[in-house]
């Protein structure tokens, strides 16, 4: 059989692999490449490695030097998202094993990303299989305890962003009205305790306790159970505790969950501090909070 059948039985590349290959010319030996460089590494013919390239600058994930290319502010955005993931998640994790252990629910712990969580992770039995979740799954945040959370201490703006997405009605439980959303964040912010009545799945509850310190919520840590309205309010202090002892590996114990006293003015600080402000984004609270 010659070479050429044998490449004819495989299926040309898709646009997905070819920019992989054009993203993945790039080191940290040779962080600025040409355009001719770029295909020779990536061996992606050169009309499609120009239209790709501009795509990616256009997307911010390259940026132009004269006349070579190199990686973009979009890329490390991204790439401080996934260091602030994985510390969280190495953080949580000795935490959310011994919440599963101690109560015998399935734990997931989610970030929020536009209108939507995150589930960063995810600890259950061979029971859990009826939760139909996975680490990197997605569900809309109007409907999940999770999410109900952090819009609960998160800014208006975002709430609303929210309710423009739409409310659409997972089961015959969701909050599918404005003033119902509304209601219910008022009072998780209250509590600091949110819950979802099988709004999400059918059968399926969950109560979360946001993961925060005295500004907005950065996650949220949920215990889920079939349809058990009554246990997952009693489970609610073993969920904050979880919380708080998140929080604690990952500021220390001076972080105080509580509204913090006004200090005194100080002559120069030692170090970074999170602060309320911090928080109006997710790149603001990982630049000043030194996730990098």
């Amino acid at each position: 059989m010659t070479q050429q059948s044998l490449e004819g039985d495989c299926p040309p590349p898709s646009l997905l692999e070819k920019a992989a290959r054009v993203m993945s010319a790039f080191s940290s030996t040779d962080p600025r490449l040409t355009l001719t460089e770029v295909v020779e590494r990536s061996g992606v013919p050169r009309s499609s490695a120009h239209r790709i390239l501009d795509q990616l600058m256009q997307l911010r994930w390259l940026e132009r030097e004269g006349r070579g290319y190199r990686l973009g502010m979009g890329m490390l955005e991204l790439g401080a998202l996934a260091s602030h993931h994985h510390r969280l998640r190495r953080a949580a994790l000795p935490h959310l094993h011994e919440l599963h252990e101690s109560t015998g629910h399935l734990v997931h712990l989610a970030v929020l990303d536009d209108a939507e969580v995150v589930v960063v992770e995810r600890i259950g039995g061979a029971m859990d299989t009826a939760v139909p979740s996975r680490v990197g799954g997605r569900l809309p945040a109007y409907c999940t305890a999770a999410g109900k959370a952090i819009l609960a201490f998160s800014d208006d703006a975002l709430v609303e962003q929210v309710i423009r997405r739409g409310l659409r009605a997972r089961t015959p439980r969701t909050l599918s009205r404005p003033q119902a959303l509304h209601g219910e964040l008022i009072s998780a912010r209250r509590r600091g305790v949110a819950f979802d009545r099988e709004e999400a799945y059918r059968g399926v509850s969950c109560v979360a306790v946001p993961l925060r310190g005295a500004g907005r919520a950065i996650a949220a840590i949920s215990l889920s159970g079939n349809g058990a309205h009554r246990e997952l309010e009693r489970l609610v202090p073993a969920v904050t505790d979880c919380a708080r002892s998140v929080w604690q590996s990952l500021f220390g114990p001076g972080r105080r969950t509580g509204k913090p006293q006004k200090p005194p003015r100080p002559a120069a600080p030692a170090g970074p501090r999170l602060s309320p402000a911090a928080m109006d984004s997710t790149m603001a609270w990982i630049r000043d909070s030194e996730w990098l």
